[in-house]
């Protein structure tokens, strides 16, 4: 029978193809189910392999069936599905990974690591092909590795049907039709359960608390996975604690106090095929402050902090919607200021036409100066992307720069309708 996939690394060559990226027909090409196909990145600062793990068939596709070619060109990374020797365009999909993020680190210039990632996928009818893409200094797609699937080969696992209850948080609306997120619990034990619904609970509410998520609370589903940990809260390395806990978060990542994310990668995407998503969310139980958020790829948030509703938040902006972080630091660079970022809340100008030009009033100036009159005011601020200097943001202040002001500017509030109508319609 022929091979369910080959993994072919090639030498990293600029895309720049010609490919047919109207949108097709769901049901001609896919089933009901999900493929999720776990690999390896392994690297540096500098260099990048990947290679294959496996490919596993989950119970339901979560996803969007109508718009299944990614045009947003957003995060750093990207695959997309044809058919073999044709350029049709199946299934596209942009998004972030933690491998990324750690190559910006200093560690990264020191040493070599791996990382085990995830992408998922409706599950093909026939043989498709995937190919994944990093993206240049130039935003430019460099393609990285290309697999075959055969959706008939035995090599194909079934995910594990988990013993652990699924709980509907909110919302019973068609997975088609809706925003499907999953919750994950981390540091919960058995004992705790009871609180992990509660949180939950907040989750939601949190979520609606905000514009434009309270516009739209049909268009979401909520459903929990109810993992108990061997030991409450989570691992904080930098004050020698460690917990055995069902998801491994941990504070200190990178080296970062606050920043709290999880290097089990498999665990998080077994526990969270047990349901339809798009989004996983994994609920921290732990009253310190933090959290982390890798965009279409996971957030992470503590639920024992007076600013855990503003965190949920927050981190979901990046997740969900792609919004870069508002705030800046002396002496960071880590935006090139001659290439428009692909996040839509931030500008270097090189390309303003296709960020929230349209949005500005005729009289205000660009760039905006920081001052009381423009306080209100949809304008071009310098300082964003933990850069003080050369990239800008929509407005004084937002969820993405501080809690202050506790709600998202128009800039933001748009580029999150735009995911969830990207999702829902």
């Amino acid at each position: 029978m022929k091979k369910s996939f080959i993994a072919i690394l090639s030498t990293i060559l600029i895309f720049s193809g010609f490919k047919v990226k109207s949108q097709v027909e769901y049901d001609k090409y896919f089933t009901d189910n999900q493929l999720r196909i776990d690999y390896y990145l392994f690297g540096n600062a500098d260099t990048v392999s990947y290679a294959l793990d496996k490919l596993v068939k989950e119970p339901k596709w979560g996803g969007p069936r109508t718009q299944l070619i990614d045009e947003m060109n957003y995060g750093m990374y990207f695959f997309e599905v044809t058919l073999p020797d044709s350029d049709l365009v199946l299934y596209s999909h942009g998004y972030n990974l933690l491998f990324g993020e750690w190559q910006t680190t200093d560690e990264a210039t020191k040493i070599s690591k791996g990382f085990h990632e995830s992408v998922v996928m409706p599950f093909p009818k026939e043989s498709v092909e995937v190919t994944f893409y990093s993206k240049n200094y130039n935003l430019e797609l460099m393609e990285q590795m290309k697999i075959i699937v055969e959706p008939n080969d035995y090599f194909i696992k079934p995910a594990p049907k988990l013993p652990y209850a699924i709980f509907n948080v909110y919302g019973n609306f068609p997975t088609e039709k809706a925003v499907d997120i999953v919750l994950l619990p981390d540091g919960y034990t058995e004992k705790d359960m009871g609180k992990f619904v509660k949180d939950c609970e907040f989750f939601v509410k949190s979520l609606f608390s905000y514009a434009p998520y309270d516009r739209y609370q049909n268009s979401f589903n909520v459903r929990a996975v109810m993992v108990p940990s061997q030991d409450s809260d989570i691992t904080m390395p930098g004050d020698g604690l460690y917990r055995n806990t069902a998801l491994s978060c941990s504070f200190w990542t990178f080296d970062s106090e606050r920043y709290c994310m999880t290097y089990d990668n498999e665990t998080m995407k077994t526990l969270a095929g047990q349901v339809p998503y798009d989004q996983i969310y994994i609920l921290a139980n732990t009253k310190k402050y933090g959290g982390g958020g890798i965009f279409n790829s996971y957030c992470v948030s503590t639920t024992g902090n007076s600013y855990s509703s503003d965190v949920i938040i927050h981190e979901f902006g990046h997740g969900f919607a792609g919004l870069a972080d508002e705030y800046a630091y002396e002496g960071t660079d880590n935006y090139p200021l001659d290439v428009e970022p692909w996040e839509p809340n931030i500008t270097t100008l090189v390309n303003f036409d296709s960020k929230w030009k349209d949005m500005l009033g005729k009289k205000t100036p660009v760039p905006t100066p920081v001052e009381n009159k423009y306080e209100k005011t949809v304008g071009v601020y310098e300082g964003a992307g933990y850069q003080m200097i050369g990239i800008y943001r929509p407005m004084i202040d937002c969820l993405m720069h501080t809690f202050d002001g506790d709600k998202f500017c128009p800039v933001c509030e748009r580029a999150i309708e735009r995911m969830i109508k990207h999702y829902t319609e």
